[in-house]
């Protein structure tokens, strides 16, 4: 369903009670009684999956499959399907020497021609809130193809080959974007969490330009793109993070999100951080509940842009019951609010 994402921004800023957009699409399989390597084959299951999360949640947006394998799959890196696990790519496909030669894959390939669907399956499902498409970044996609470890070194010993593979990266990802855009996808989550291992001055030259050239290509009315970085760099890169021009910033649970929220231009979305690992998954429903509170009381007076959220996907086999205490968590901090406004009021 199309619709003015400006406007829908505009005025998720200007509600006084906001609902929150965690990173929540795995636990669907949960739901829909599937395994996670079933999902990540299947358009149909992951559209069924999503609509479950949509009709279970009361999230502002809906986030589809976070599966940072599947683009570089389709330049034909092997991937590792584990049981109840999210695929992992397995090997480095490209050295700096075969640089020039990486292919640059059509939209369709491996399994981007199945998100795709999926997305549009989802739209067709979820129409009370927009839906976003979550894609690996740009860095973080090289990274994959040239070797994680490896590509830090080739920043310093062959930056040519870097930029040759990051432009290829580049503009496969604003093809795979704007294939997600045509299926209905109102926006896009940008995982680059590659990113956050490079220093400052690294990130504003392999990262932050690749960003924004996507940003520039794909930034519409109707189309929002949110920047994901769950390093622990990210305070000491916020110049470059906020150079991309994106719609919106989402960091992970590595940092003090408090210090970064008022360094998030007013117009734009800053969302974040509860941990996927010691709170969805490892937490209670009491911790969760209190580490929400507490991240919403430290974040939201002042700022009415910052959206409460995961610091990253919330993996599979989270139990539900940390999942139901979050929503509950962001509900108690807002109805706060509003009994405190009201008794202000009688004053």
């Amino acid at each position: 369903m199309k619709r003015n994402m400006r406007e829908w921004k505009e005025a998720l800023i200007a509600s006084p009670v906001k609902q929150a957009m965690p990173i929540l699409s795995f636990p669907g399989a949960g739901l829909l009684g599937v395994r996670v390597e079933q999902l990540v084959r299947d358009a149909r299951l992951q559209a069924q999956a999503m609509h479950l999360v949509a009709q279970r949640t009361p999230s502002c947006a809906a986030v589809s499959m976070m599966d940072l394998s599947v683009e570089a799959e389709a330049f034909g890196s092997a991937v590792h399907f584990g049981p109840g696990e999210v695929p992992a790519v397995k090997n480095a496909i490209v050295r700096p020497h075969s640089a020039d030669s990486l292919a640059r894959p059509d939209v369709g390939a491996g399994r981007t021609g199945q998100y795709v669907e999926a997305i549009a399956r989802a739209c067709e499902l979820i129409i009370d809130r927009p839906v976003f498409s979550g894609v690996i970044g740009p860095y973080s996609l090289a990274g994959r193809l040239m070797g994680v470890s490896d590509i830090m070194m080739d920043c310093f010993d062959e930056p040519q080959a870097v930029h040759l593979v990051l432009g290829k990266a580049t503009d496969f990802l604003v093809d795979y974007l704007c294939a997600l855009r045509d299926a209905g996808a109102n926006g896009a989550v940008i995982a680059e969490p590659l990113a956050g291992l490079l220093s400052p001055a690294l990130a504003e030259e392999f990262s932050a330009p690749y960003v924004a050239r996507i940003v520039t290509a794909l930034r519409a009315e109707d189309f929002l793109v949110i920047y994901h970085n769950c390093g622990n760099n990210t305070p000491r890169m916020m110049d470059s993070i906020l150079f991309t021009g994106c719609d919106g910033y989402h960091f992970g649970d590595a940092v003090n999100l408090a210090e970064l929220v008022p360094q998030v231009p007013a117009d734009a979305l800053v969302m974040g951080n509860i941990s996927p690992s010691a709170q969805f998954l490892g937490g209670t429903p009491h911790s969760i509940r209190e580490a929400t509170l507490a991240l919403m009381r430290a974040c939201s007076p002042g700022h009415p842009n910052f959206i409460v959220s995961s610091g990253c996907d919330i993996p599979p086999g989270v139990p539900w019951e940390n999942i139901d205490a979050f929503y509950e968590a962001v509900t108690a901090y807002y109805a706060g609010m509003q009994s405190f406004s009201s008794r202000e009021d009688t004053h």
